[in-house]
């Protein structure tokens, strides 16, 4: 009896594991500059895969295909003409002062890009992988309606819903900010602001226990300051780009260019907190918080060295209608809102 007693404990715990797995599912942020895609690993942590978002083609002729052979460059053959995606685009591109091509403007769907899915499908393959079991969940970020254009959120939705269920799983949508709630505030009952700052724009959700209240974007991000600043310098946004991206500290600009990136910063940083405080002040769907929420913050665009301490000096400027506790970028910012998209898997938000 003690075998058999012991032999079903051990079938039931096999199941209850392949259950767990199952539930568990991937997290997938479709961003506009960075697409990541997080997994729980068999040591029950978390492994979360980055690729940029954007590919960079090239005509198909022997120099070209012998140059890429000799870089080890990766590449795949696309309506005739020779096509790298990901991170390997982006810096062929700075080499030849060429822009990468985006699938994604503005948080969505280029409209503008004829390309756009049969590329990102290419890349979200590579990362997302297989599913582990048939229709195994993937819960996927988008953003929310903006506050400052009229954006199709509903048509970018259904496009990846189709796409993730085409690949094998069943797709579930959660909005990009409250995913960074999912992740960053489970300590505080998953009650606070979460803040997303994308290549694109930047989102915001005002969550209390799990359940969002407010959210909405605005439309500038990371691709806002590339824009600005390569206006201002007359350089290619790849070059302001690269600025942005190679270590520098907002706090303390050293030269025109970095000066450029950080006055760009800061107005962003300001623009968003002020559209928080305007939709607090109007009260509407608002709940009532007795004690000090958190601000968490998180995005590729946060990367930047100061963005907390700059992020904190703007939030002091302004006379916000509630009690904050801290405010904190998370440790991992870049895959913070695919780490949010699994725990929502884990538990079953959408």
């Amino acid at each position: 009896m003690t075998d058999k007693k012991t032999s079903n404990q051990s079938q039931n715990n096999a199941n209850q594991a392949a259950e767990t797995e199952v539930a568990f599912g991937k997290g997938l942020d479709v961003g506009t500059a960075n697409l990541a895609a997080a997994v729980q690993n068999n040591e029950g942590g978390i492994t979360v895969t980055v690729e940029r978002n954007a590919f960079l083609d090239i005509p198909s002729d022997v120099y070209s295909k012998s140059m890429l052979t000799k870089l080890k460059v990766p590449y795949i053959v696309h309506n005739g003409k020779l096509v790298v995606i990901g991170e390997a685009a982006f810096e062929l591109a700075n080499v030849f002062g060429r822009e990468t091509r985006r699938p994604m403007c503005d948080g969505l769907i280029s409209p503008n890009e004829t390309d756009a899915l049969p590329m990102m499908k290419m890349i979200i393959s590579k990362i997302l992988g297989e599913p582990r079991t048939p229709g195994e969940n993937c819960y996927f970020c988008v953003p929310a309606p903006s506050l400052d254009v009229d954006n199709n959120v509903v048509y970018h939705q259904g496009l990846f819903e189709s796409m993730i269920n085409k690949m094998g799983f069943t797709a579930h949508a959660i909005n990009e900010a409250h995913a960074v709630i999912f992740a960053e505030l489970a300590d505080n009952d998953f009650t606070g602001i979460g803040l997303s700052f994308g290549g694109g724009m930047a989102n915001a959700c005002i969550a209390y226990k799990s359940i969002p209240c407010v959210s909405f974007s605005v439309a500038r991000g990371g691709d806002w300051i590339d824009k600005n600043v390569a206006n201002v310098l007359g350089c290619p946004r790849s070059k302001a780009a690269y600025i942005k991206e190679r270590g520098i500290d907002i706090r303390d600009p050293k030269t025109r260019e970095e000066e450029a990136v950080a006055i760009y910063y800061r107005s962003l940083i300001s623009y968003v907190l002020q559209n928080i405080k305007a939709r607090f002040e109007s009260g509407q769907n608002m709940p009532s918080f007795k004690d000090p929420i958190d601000i968490a913050c998180a995005g590729g665009t946060s990367l930047v060295g100061g963005f907390i301490e700059v992020f904190r000096e703007e939030f002091a400027k302004i006379d916000f209608p509630i009690p904050i506790g801290r405010i904190f970028r998370s440790e991992e910012a870049l895959t913070a809102v695919a780490k949010g998209c699994l725990v929502a898997a884990a538990i079953g938000e959408s």
